[in-house]
């Protein structure tokens, strides 16, 4: 008799990046400069710090099972109805309990292959059928491969907007010719993770789209720009009956009481959000000069990373090497770019650091 069923045993974890911690207690070093996971390189809100302070010193109480408050700070910020918003912790949370949610037995989840593994993870955590699409010219969606594994079966679809890890966007007018493409039973899911940093004319409104296409359901994230990517909060915008089958089936309480408080803080720090965006969007171009500099192909990003190729070049010893420097990146082997590294756009002594340290590992 087997232990566990075989969807199960056959799951390959998700990898996180290395915390600081572990590297410098590993190499013996100190000072280590982490650029692997798209983490706010400001840190969080002064105010959301606050909050969560205050917050806990109350964490011997169960925090509030339906996150009214925080909810109806979404719904003020987002101009939606609370009924239409749900929260979670973190956007992997959400994605997971869309796919148990809605996915039955005999559907199928659709996504593009080299995407957010999360949904590859969630779709074979829970035993449904995965489907993906190849990428056009290597790193971008390929919205009429997708739309050409559509099916009476396909019950989800994921589409990370910008893409993780590659950076890349999808525009309005090559989004909603695969919307009204889609049937109106099968659920698009719409990863908008890294929004906040996005400058591209012609980028969607997905909220607004949500008024042509019911089945769309918009993701979003306080732990990028908002930086409590240590407190998991994510949320997301859905039609009401939607919504109502997630909070059937999520936990309770599975929104901390901290995590709640700090985002209803962080939501108003207008200031801090302003000041986090400038910094990538000041630094992406030269970060991405700068490695470019280098002789990678650095893919055009609009999320606070890039993803920087070195045909030929092993991605995982790039990686290792750089360790060695102080300088943490992400290899991204495991989404089936073996010579590229994915590194987030940090301070600008930051930046120029895993410059320098990619220069030395080159040259030797």
């Amino acid at each position: 008799m087997a232990l566990v069923p075989s969807h199960v045993a056959s799951l390959t974890p998700y990898v996180p990046g290395k915390p600081i911690e572990e590297v410098e207690r590993e190499l013996g070093i100190s000072g280590v400069a982490k650029l692997a996971s798209n983490e706010n390189a400001l840190g969080p809100s002064p105010l959301a710090l606050a909050a969560a302070r205050a917050a806990a010193a109350r964490v011997n109480l169960y925090p509030d099972g339906s996150a009214f408050e925080l909810r109806r700070a979404l719904a003020a910020r987002l101009g939606a109805p609370p009924a239409e918003i749900f929260v979670g912790n973190g956007s992997n949370e959400l994605i997971e309990l869309i796919v148990r949610t809605f996915v039955l037995d005999d559907e199928a989840v659709l996504t593009s292959a080299g995407s957010f593994v999360a949904y590859r993870l969630a779709a074979q955590a829970a035993g449904r059928t995965l489907v993906e699409a190849p990428m056009r010219e290597r790193f971008h969606y390929d919205l009429a491969g997708l739309q050409a594994r559509v099916t009476r079966k396909t019950k989800v679809v994921f589409l990370a907007n910008p893409d993780n890890p590659t950076g890349t966007w999808l525009l309005e007018r090559e989004l909603v010719p695969f919307l009204a493409a889609v049937p109106e039973q099968t659920l698009v899911v719409l990863d908008e993770a890294y929004l906040e940093y996005v400058d591209a004319p012609g980028f969607p409104d997905a909220l607004a789209l949500r008024a042509r296409f019911p089945n769309l359901i918009v993701l979003r994230t306080f732990s990028k720009i908002y930086g409590l990517a240590g407190l998991r909060l994510g949320y997301g915008v859905a039609r009401p009956e939607l919504v109502g089958f997630l909070d059937r089936v999520r936990a309770p309480f599975n929104v901390n009481l901290v995590a709640q408080a700090a985002g209803i803080a962080a939501l108003g720090d207008v200031d801090h959000v302003a000041r986090s965006r400038r910094l990538v969007l000041e630094e992406r171009p030269r970060l991405a000069a700068g490695l470019a500099g280098l002789g990678l192909e650095v893919v055009p990003s609009q999320g606070n990373f890039l993803l920087a190729d070195l045909p030929g070049a092993d991605g995982q010893r790039l990686f290792q090497d750089l360790l060695r420097e102080g300088v943490v990146v992400r290899p991204v082997g495991g989404y089936g770019f073996p010579s590229a590294l994915r590194v987030t756009v940090g301070r600008p002594e930051e930046n120029d650091r895993l410059v320098e340290a990619l220069r030395k590992v080159l040259e030797r």
